[in-house]
């Protein structure tokens, strides 16, 4: 969400094309050599635009994908007429250098696979050298040559062995998904669209269906999915869904009409709808029931370490609105632990007591700046105020 509101801005500073396209064909039309023309002004770009320019032909490599609406997104040859930051300039520059990129050579890479026999036992060894750079030349820095060749060797040649080590090991689960992983789930999987995908994914983290950069799902967002597999499993299959995007992509392209599309999709909603109708006060007591607990958890900063039976958590002083952690058994007038909070910025719990002393800690965020730690006790021996 956050790189498509960058590409956003600089197509509407007329730097690059249209952003939302899922196209990888560039036409003539657009102008190869006068784009090329202009980059070749910027000093960044200038050393490897004009070793372009200097081919008898301008040649992109393309890809599969068509957008009839609009061509893959290349940079429109203007320069920048204000300072662009630096999101925005990586940004840019990423386009720019992908743009020159599908006009360059083949890269050619060397790869070396040899079996050693130490013992009885094979170890099977690979390398790869590029020979050739190509194409990978104008892509730098965003691509990475990792060579690692093998040295020279024949058939039935002697190796020596310096040391064998033995690991033990066991198979692991697959990795969380993080919103780039689920990005090219998503993708895979044809559900939602180039321009929709980042959007999607970044509402099931404002709802708290989901957490943290390597993906959790939380309490409500489990809740939600068993509450729809439950009463509506319809609408959870990513089949539906994908061939839903698929036939709406035909009507861009004049193979499917819109009155056929809507009528098979209330077809397969309405009774979806009309069962959740029925069953709305149930599904609304369980969503219920777990969004209390959710607002509760994400307010339980630890244990209360006075009264030892009640939770430190969030909350809001009825008298003046500040907030300040409190026990749980505070307003039953049974504990009166508190500790103060910064009025400013976004906390949350940390989920972590504090190395030094023990203690709960609180996770501060004000915009702009990065989070810091800070821990309740005010004799905590890291901290003069908070730590970070």
């Amino acid at each position: 969400m956050f790189t498509s509101r960058i590409a956003q801005r600089l197509y509407l500073d007329a730097l690059i094309s249209y952003p939302r396209t899922s196209s990888q064909k560039l036409p003539p039309t657009i102008g190869y050599s006068n784009i090329m023309q202009k980059l070749a002004e910027n000093r960044e770009h200038g050393k490897p635009v004009c070793e372009l320019l200097r081919r008898p032909e301008l040649k992109p490599k393309e890809g599969r994908n068509i957008d009839p609406a609009h061509p893959a997104i290349y940079p429109t040859g203007n320069l920048p007429e204000r300072v662009l930051d630096s999101a925005e300039k990586n940004i840019w520059n990423l386009v720019v250098r992908r743009f020159m990129a599908v006009f360059g050579d083949p890269a050619v890479e060397e790869t070396t696979k040899a079996s050693v026999d130490i013992s009885g036992f094979k170890f099977l060894l690979n390398g790869k050298e590029t020979l050739e750079e190509g194409w990978l030349h104008f892509y730098k820095p965003y691509a990475h040559l990792s060579d690692f060749p093998l040295p020279r060797m024949v058939e039935g040649q002697e190796v020596d062995v310096e040391k064998v080590t033995i690991h033990n090991g066991f198979t692991q689960p697959p990795p969380r998904f993080n919103p780039s992983s689920l990005l090219k789930k998503m993708r895979k999987e044809n559900l939602g669209t180039k321009a929709t995908r980042a959007g999607i994914i970044q509402t099931l983290y404002d709802r708290d269906y989901i957490a943290e950069q390597r993906i959790m799902v939380s309490d409500l967002g489990f809740e939600v999915v068993n509450v729809l597999q439950k009463h509506c499993p319809t609408v959870l299959s990513s089949t539906m869904t994908a061939e839903l995007e698929e036939r709406m992509s035909k009507i861009q392209e004049r193979k499917e009409t819109r009155e056929n599309l809507v009528n098979k999709t209330i077809e397969t909603l309405k009774p979806v709808t009309e069962r959740l109708k029925k069953n709305e006060t149930v599904i609304g007591e369980q969503l219920s029931r777990v969004l209390r607990k959710a607002e509760q958890e994400e307010r339980t900063v630890g244990a209360c370490p006075t009264c030892k039976t009640g939770n430190l958590i969030i909350m809001h002083s009825r008298k003046s609105g500040k907030r300040f952690v409190g026990c749980t058994n505070y307003f039953e007038g049974t504990c009166k632990t508190a500790f103060p909070l910064p009025q400013k910025g976004i906390v949350k719990p940390f989920g972590a007591n504090c190395k030094a002393c023990g203690s709960p800690t609180v996770r501060v965020w004000t915009r702009g700046k990065r989070f810091w730690r800070l821990c309740l006790n005010p004799n905590c021996p890291l901290k003069k105020g908070s730590s970070r």
